[in-house]
């Protein structure tokens, strides 16, 4: 009996064994998720970086379909997880699952839940354990980020291409003038300021010599001037065909420098050149060129048909208003010379003229002062040595030269010493201009600084008078009756002062100008001798 027993248990066991492997591997091929899976659970996971869940129960999932899926809630301060096996075919808390491929579990945020709440599904085994929640959030900011770009983008590459192209059309348009030779008014600085709109470099003639092979069609007229280098005439510049022949030309000046005088001409070619050099109160210069066939050398510059400030004060007694035209301009012209910034406030060289003086100064059409004859300017280089500077030499005009110029005392280790020494030269020209003003009550002839002297004093004479006798051109009780004229001067004996140090700036003689454009409004507002507000002070600036 208890054989038959243990035989039938052993039959029974064979049978099972049998049978088992069979639906066990039914069952294992069914079988495709290993999932954590746990009911909502509270969380120390702050819903940033990665986490790890807090769930220690592993699940085979039912369906093979299924992938593992993780929840993350906050409501309030209350933070929980759950971790669950679910059919992607189907809604979970009424969400669709789009993302079960991924091998890793991405946190996604859906809104409108209730709470903040954060999902991700997976098809790896265990996937649902180890949860990311910075991926997606940093493939929203890189996405945002290069959608705010990509307008920027565009724009840059629309503004560059728009520039380069203006730029090739402006080239094309000063190499189709060059070729053409269309009219410009050289008669007005202003109509030739080529390029104005922002480049220093790039104008059909200005501040270059001219390489080309072909000289510039140019007839000289009649002469205007001469110096102690150089010869100035009023010439035509052809400017392309036209029917009239008097159409086809520009007036201009022509400096014509023997070959004798080369070092003459490259210093002023070569100051000219520098395109810092731009300014409404300084001559406009065109190009240089050298004339091998005549043996000369040619500056060619705008014409001022008004001519010279001392041949304009000859034949002109001028007003309130004509002299601080011309005044402010002066200090403007010099001022920018002297001044190491561009207006736009890029460094610039500064530059010192040396022989400022009525005849070196032009007057244009609208009666402002423009700076000429650069021939013995120096450009203030910090490189220049103390050997440079002096090598440079006692230059200038005897009458005009500043009281340490005529004693050969400039301070070299001081640039600034420069400056100084046309200050001195200006404020002479100021004093002449006022000279010949109606507002000063009479009106004498002409004459020019220190007129007692002969034409053309020596440097022993000037040094008698200004070193020794410390004389200065006589400034009458009746000038100083009009306020504008008062200011004048008072800013005339600072700028001629013995000391250098003590002497104001060009700049500061520009900028009270300025102050006084007042009275100048005033002047033009009422023909009869206003009275203007004794209140006007000279500020002391330096």
């Amino acid at each position: 009996m208890e054989l038959l027993r243990f035989s039938a248990f052993w039959c029974g066991a064979i049978l099972f064994g049998s049978i088992l492997p069979e639906e066990a591997e039914a069952t294992i091929m069914k079988v495709r998720r290993l999932c954590k899976f746990c009911d909502v659970r509270a969380t120390t996971c702050t819903g940033k970086g990665s986490c790890k869940v807090e769930c220690d129960i592993t699940s085979i999932c039912p369906d093979k379909q299924d992938v593992c899926v993780s929840i993350w809630r906050k409501t309030n301060d209350n933070i929980t997880f759950d971790t669950v096996c679910h059919n992607p075919a189907q809604k979970l808390y009424g969400l669709v699952l789009e993302d079960y491929n991924n091998s890793k579990c991405e946190m996604k945020e859906r809104k409108g839940m209730g709470s903040q709440f954060f999902i991700c599904s997976c098809s790896e085994d265990e996937c649902n354990e180890h949860i990311f929640f910075n991926s997606y959030m940093d493939s929203q900011v890189v996405a945002v980020i290069l959608v705010s770009l990509v307008p920027l983008l565009v724009m840059a590459v629309v503004v560059i291409t728009s520039f380069y192209c203006y730029r090739v059309y402006r080239q094309r348009q000063a190499s189709s003038r060059r070729k053409r030779g269309p009219p410009l008014d050289f008669s007005d600085a202003h109509a030739i300021m080529i390029d104005d709109e922002g480049s220093d470099s790039s104008s059909t003639h200005a501040n270059n010599i001219n390489h080309n092979t072909e000289l510039l069609p140019i007839e000289l007229d009649v002469q205007v001037g001469k110096g102690r280098f150089a010869e100035v005439y009023k010439a035509k510049l052809k400017q392309g065909s036209s029917v009239s022949e008097e159409q086809g030309f520009e007036t201009v000046a022509i400096k014509i420098f023997s070959y004798e005088e080369y070092a003459s001409w490259k210093n002023e070619k070569e100051i000219f050149s520098d395109a810092d050099l731009r300014h409404e109160n300084v001559l406009h210069f065109l190009t240089a060129e050298e004339r091998k066939v005549q043996r000369q050398y040619w500056l060619i510059t705008a014409y001022q048909p008004r001519g010279n400030l001392q041949e304009y004060l000859i034949h002109h007694i001028i007003n309130w208003h004509d002299l601080w035209m011309l005044g402010s301009s002066l200090a403007c012209g010099v001022a920018h010379l002297h001044s190491d910034h561009t207006t736009c406030g890029r460094y610039k060289v500064p530059i010192t003229h040396r022989d400022i003086k009525s005849s070196n100064i032009l007057v244009k059409s609208d009666l402002t002062c423009c700076l000429c004859d650069f021939g013995l300017a120096l450009r203030l280089d910090n490189t220049l040595s103390v050997d440079e500077l002096a090598n440079s030499g006692q230059v200038g005009t005897a009458r005009y030269m500043a009281p340490e110029v005529l004693e050969s005392r400039i301070n070299l280790e001081n640039i600034e010493s420069f400056k100084q020494a046309d200050v001195y030269s200006m404020a002479l020209v100021l004093w002449e201009i006022i000279s010949r003003c109606s507002a000063i009550g009479e009106v004498k002839e002409y004459e020019p600084p220190f007129g007692n002297l002969r034409e053309h004093p020596c440097v022993e004479s000037m040094k008698d008078s200004v070193l020794r006798d410390r004389g200065r051109p006589e400034i009458p009780n009746s000038w100083i009756n009009h306020t504008g004229i008062q200011m004048v001067c008072a800013t005339i004996e600072e700028c001629w002062d013995h000391d250098p140090e003590a002497r104001l700036t060009a700049q500061c003689v520009a900028e009270r100008f300025s102050d006084m454009e007042y009275l100048d409004k005033l002047s033009d507002r009422s023909d009869s001798e206003e009275k203007i507000p004794e209140e006007i002070l000279v500020v002391d600036e330096k």
